[in-house]
């Protein structure tokens, strides 16, 4: 029996006794049809432990820079969210994943702690598993599910249960939220890691969300964070629960989805838009919309994630003009039947807010109508000010972490004279990625380290600013020479990743460059690493793949000393695209993320002699500070030593 087919049976009953009664009226009030209502959902992605604002941000790139206000940060999230749900008694607040992982200091030192701590408050209920939640492992990931201390050699942690959040110093309550990801199977038993959907009921009518890991967590994460899991088709496991959630009268279906897709051109960004329908910049489909093609027509709704664009794919999409004039116009993603469904995503960091009003007709349990506005947690609205000040309990949570963090984070490591981001110019190379590639060779030269001649990094693992100065006021830049500080460098290399040298044949680094393409050797996304001082390459853009890589010199460099001096002569390893000695042995750094295959760099899996060695941002510290910090002169990528830039793109 279903909920519809039981609620009309007690109606009859009720009809019937009316009429014992000789009441009409009560037996019209008990056979009418119960009327539509609305769900208010509020979901967002890629929190990252981002507790304090993450800056400024604007609704467009129209928008100026003077005029975009500061958004995010725990508190005012909160009370974003307090506002939206006091609008509807019937709510729920849901995320697409990537709520821990890749965090700033202040909740990376305390084992993200303090995110899960910030994310009750919050009041989120349900939240797709990341690939980030793996960062740690699946271990890890289930402590931070059900709370309990950090153990460190058996004992806890002291940077564990602070309990700032929680319920009493010394302790860790863990997520009050479900965790959700219904294809992440444990090999051992083939059973999910984790739930595989959380259900909540409105009215009497339940919803359902279903949580989903993108598929290709295990390319993205260091293998021992998903050891002993398979990671199933997002498409075929959502629509394989399908059945099983219609056999429970369930017909309101949400789909929470870590993976997404960006706007295309002609494109502002806006924040409600949803232009070139998230396709690929090529017409092919995006991840995200390749999955929703799949999806079975039952699901209505999806809230997706990791790419940290904002777009609103819904029935009431605004559209901006190049002159800022906006208007609707319907749109969504299409499913497998053609029908276009909403599709979201909240950028990233807390700086927006998905919300969400879907209408349900209680005699179906059928969604009806989806109404999507994506909303900017804006600092500087008054409402939101007075809310924080009202209940500073979540700013007390943030204001405490930020106290037992600030001695450290605020300690200088070194100068910069100018922005390094990580911004790839057009050959891939960035900034602060040829400063992070030169701190990890300069880790691993010495012979008792490792004996390393070359370094390469990832360019996923060098994290957004890079080293920036910040900006003074919303209409001034940042003032350079600027004061690296241990809090700037943990926000690049946030992942706590192992150094690895190992040695590689001139065949296998020509190998693993070309890897950097799609198309080659299993490479299905280009990811061009950041390289160290001595070595230069140049690659074709038009040549097929495995055949772009055309030169590669290598000079001996100590980049032990300030400035690097060479040691040695310039040798050819790669000349016209032909390895000129394939069998002659260099000892290389990575990380080891990379070194055991992530960002599918599985030609690394071929090293030998492997040696393990420093932390990244323990070896990004001793860097600056052996080398670029008072009195000695400031970093500049432009100094001659430098040999920047390293990567030259060919037509």
């Amino acid at each position: 029996m279903n909920a519809y087919r039981f609620t009309s049976r007690l109606a009859q009953t009720a009809c019937a006794a009316a009429i014992l009664a000789t009441s009409l009226s009560a037996c019209a009030a008990a056979i009418a049809p119960a009327q539509p209502f609305t769900v208010k959902i509020i979901g967002f992605n890629d929190y990252h432990g981002n507790l304090q604002s993450p800056g400024t941000f604007g609704k467009n790139t129209l928008v100026p820079a003077a005029n975009r206000p500061a958004v995010g940060g725990a508190d005012f999230m909160a009370a974003a969210v307090a506002r939206m749900k006091a609008q509807n008694p019937n709510n729920v607040v849901v995320g697409a994943g990537d709520f821990i992982g890749a965090t700033p200091l202040i909740s990376a030192l305390f084992f993200d702690e303090p995110a899960i701590e910030t994310l009750n408050k919050i009041g989120v209920e349900f939240n797709a598993v990341g690939n980030h939640e793996f960062d740690k492992g699946s271990a890890e990931l289930r402590r931070l599910q059900t709370g309990g201390c950090k153990l460190t050699d058996g004992l806890p942690d002291p940077n564990s249960c602070k309990g700032l959040g929680s319920g009493a110093p010394g302790t860790f309550d863990g997520a009050r939220f479900k965790w959700l990801s219904a294809n992440v199977i444990e090999t051992a038993t083939g059973k999910p890691l984790l739930a595989p959907y959380g259900i909540k009921t409105f009215n009497g009518v339940k919803v359902a969300f279903i949580g989903m890991t993108l598929k290709a967590t295990p390319t993205i994460v260091t293998p021992s964070g998903v050891a002993g899991l398979e990671f199933r088709d997002e498409a075929d496991t959502v629509n394989a629960l399908v059945p099983r959630l219609r056999a429970q009268g369930i017909e309101s279906i949400v789909v929470l989805v870590h993976q997404g897709g960006f706007q295309t051109s002609p494109n502002v960004g806006d924040i409600n838009g949803c232009d070139g329908g998230l396709k690929n910049a090529d017409g092919s489909d995006s991840d995200i919309a390749a999955i929703v093609k799949r999806l079975d027509n039952a699901v209505d709704l999806v809230v997706s994630g990791h790419t940290h664009s904002a777009y609103n794919c819904s029935a009431s999409t605004v559209s901006v003009s190049s002159a800022g004039v906006e208007t609707a116009r319907p749109t969504g993603l299409a499913n497998k039947t053609g029908r276009l469904i909403p599709v979201t995503s909240a950028s990233a960091f807390g700086r927006v807010l998905t919300d969400i009003d879907m209408t349900i007709n209680p005699a179906t349990r059928d969604v009806t109508a989806v109404t999507v506005t994506n909303r900017l947690v804006d600092r500087t609205d008054p409402a939101l000010i007075a809310a924080v000040a009202a209940d500073p309990s979540v700013a007390n949570i943030v204001s405490g972490y930020s106290d037992l963090i600030s001695p450290l984070a605020n300690r200088v490591l070194g100068t910069i004279t100018t922005p390094l981001t990580n911004a790839a110019n057009t050959a891939g190379e960035m900034g602060a990625g040829s400063l992070i590639a030169d701190a990890q060779l300069q880790a691993t030269q010495p012979a008792a380290l490792g004996g390393a001649v070359v370094a390469f990094m990832n360019a996923g693992g060098v994290r957004s600013p890079g080293f920036v100065a910040p900006v003074i006021a919303p209409a001034t830049a940042g003032v350079y020479p600027y004061n690296v500080t241990y809090g700037n460098a943990f926000t690049v290399q946030p992942f706590g990743n192992s150094l690895v040298t190992m040695t590689l044949t001139a065949q296998q680094i020509k190998n693993l460059l070309e890897q950097q393409f799609v198309g080659c050797l299993g490479q299905g996304t280009q990811r061009i690493m950041q390289i160290s001082n001595g070595l230069k390459y140049a690659w074709s853009l038009a040549a097929a793949p495995c055949s772009k890589i055309t030169d590669v010199s290598f000079t001996p460099t100590d980049v032990t000393v300030t400035p690097p001096v060479s040691t040695g002569a310039t040798e050819q390893i790669v000349l016209n695209g032909v390895v000129t000695n394939p069998t002659k042995t260099y000892r290389v750094t990575v990380n080891n993320f990379m070194a055991t295959g992530g960002d599918g760099y599985t030609v690394l899996l071929g090293g030998s002699n492997v040696l393990g060695g420093a932390q990244d941002i323990d070896a990004l510290v001793s860097y600056l500070q052996g080398g670029y910090k008072a009195p000695a002169a400031a970093y500049n990528p432009a100094d001659a030593a430098l040999k920047i830039p390293r990567i030259t793109r060919l037509p």
